[in-house]
């Protein structure tokens, strides 16, 4: 039981370093992950608006067309008024008069609130795209202090999770999946030592049984305010050996 116990401790020893290293980095990583985020936000902004500019120019054409083709049409039905050599003719010509001018009269229209969305995007693409070239400034300074930073340490790194798993490897998988949840829930420190009848976790006083039963090392124990492992000093000190 010590063995388990002095290697879940050796374990955190372990976590505790990672977790300096991590420390240096800062908000570095969140930094750079908001700022990528922020940059394909206003991207897929711009591909919108320029994929609907595109449409946009792609209907007018196409109304263009249509116009073009109505007025032939309404060209050819005005003078055929003058051969009508009925009312029922004159009728059926008028009627395709009319609805091609009113056609002709909402593509016009169309084309019109069209070309003033057209306006409008290359506009809105004008006024977000200054800020990518800001963006791309700001994450470019902060990757280069994060990749200094893990450069810098990237040896100590590798080496103290090169320890880790073999530590982790003579670790039950229950006892590392419990080690595990209390990390997260406690802030990285899942198992602490006894100094001074208090738990190093939370500072609380240990009951004066807690502690027998947590130097006799029996099983694991946790503490009773906050959760963690508790480990004798005995087991801590043969850990960091």
């Amino acid at each position: 039981m010590v063995n388990r116990l002095k290697t879940l401790y050796e374990l955190q020893v372990i976590d505790n370093q990672l977790d300096e290293l991590a420390e240096l980095r800062g908000d570095l990583p969140l930094a750079v992950n908001e700022l990528n985020s922020k940059i394909k936000t206003i991207k897929d902004q711009v591909t919108s608006k320029e994929n609907e500019k595109v449409e946009s120019k792609e209907k007018m054409i196409s109304n263009e067309e249509e116009v073009e083709r109505l007025t032939e049409n309404l060209n050819r039905y005005k003078a055929q008024l003058y051969q009508v050599r009925n009312n029922k003719e004159y009728d059926a010509l008028t009627k395709e008069i009319d609805n091609s001018e009113e056609t002709i009269d909402k593509l016009q229209s169309e084309n019109k609130a069209l070309d003033l969305l057209i306006q409008k995007l290359e506009g809105e693409v004008k006024e977000i795209t200054p800020q990518l070239d800001v963006l791309h400034e700001e994450m470019n300074v902060k990757e280069a202090e994060l990749k200094k930073i893990i450069a810098g340490n990237e040896k100590e790194e590798s080496k103290l999770e090169e320890r880790r798993e073999k530590v982790v490897a003579n670790i039950r998988k229950s006892d590392y999946n419990t080690y595990m949840r209390i990390r997260k829930a406690c802030g990285g420190k899942a198992i602490v030592s006894i100094n001074r009848s208090a738990c190093t976790g939370c500072h609380n006083v240990v009951p004066p049984q807690r502690q027998l039963e947590v130097k006799s090392n029996k099983r694991i124990y946790t503490c009773e305010s906050c959760g963690r492992i508790l480990v004798s000093p005995f087991v801590a000190d043969e850990a960091e050996s």
